[in-house]
């Protein structure tokens, strides 16, 4: 039976509940495709590769850079992050395999809050988020370059995102990845690959 030697894990809706699923767009009272369209189209993604910092942020939330109440929108987001369904004990199981887990993150500094309210660190180890990296996936370099930096070819690291096309970046550079359904469905896929037993 062969175990992988390094999973790389995605977070957000993979590990942790995203606020933008439903918490932000109603403290804006929109739709989330309503608030997609107004927007800043680039302020998000440049605080996730590190670019701008949480101020700049905020004051660029939206296309025409209204105002809103910075703060309360901050305590809606820290209030909204909870585990995913079997999150938790999906890495219990996987630590007490002796599994090596890296988080591979697009999110800003804001998994620091994360981190504080869920303690993720006890699991896995924050080595490659956006804000430090200054890569994004589907980029092929968020995930090569995490090889290079754990001293392994991509073939010796396992991904898994519930986003299917970052799935299939990661594949195009030789790395194995597993599309994230839920908790019970990655264990079994896993262990179907001989990765748990």
């Amino acid at each position: 039976m062969k175990y992988p030697p390094v999973l790389l894990l995605d977070i957000m809706d993979t590990l942790v509940y995203n606020p933008f699923n439903q918490e932000i767009p109603d403290f804006f009272g929109l739709t989330q495709k309503e608030l997609l369209r107004e927007k800043d189209p680039t302020a998000w993604i440049e605080f996730e590769l590190g670019e701008i910092d949480e101020p700049e942020y905020l004051r660029r939330y939206f296309d025409d850079a209204r105002w809103f109440d910075h703060a309360s929108f901050l305590r809606v987001v820290q209030n909204a992050y909870r585990w995913m369904d079997g999150a938790q004990q999906l890495l219990e199981r996987l630590r007490a395999q002796g599994i090596e887990i890296h988080a591979l993150s697009n999110y800003p500094v804001w998994y620091q809050t994360i981190e504080s309210r869920l303690g993720l660190s006890r699991y896995l180890q924050w080595t490659f988020v956006s804000c430090h990296t200054g890569v994004r996936k589907p980029a092929p370099e968020a995930f090569l370059g995490a090889a290079r930096a754990l001293n392994r070819p991509p073939q010796k690291c396992l991904f898994v995102d519930d986003s299917l096309t970052n799935c299939q970046a990661a594949e195009t550079t030789g790395m194995p990845a597993i599309h994230f359904v839920d908790a019970t469905s990655l264990w079994t896929e896993m262990a179907g690959r001989g990765w748990v037993r």
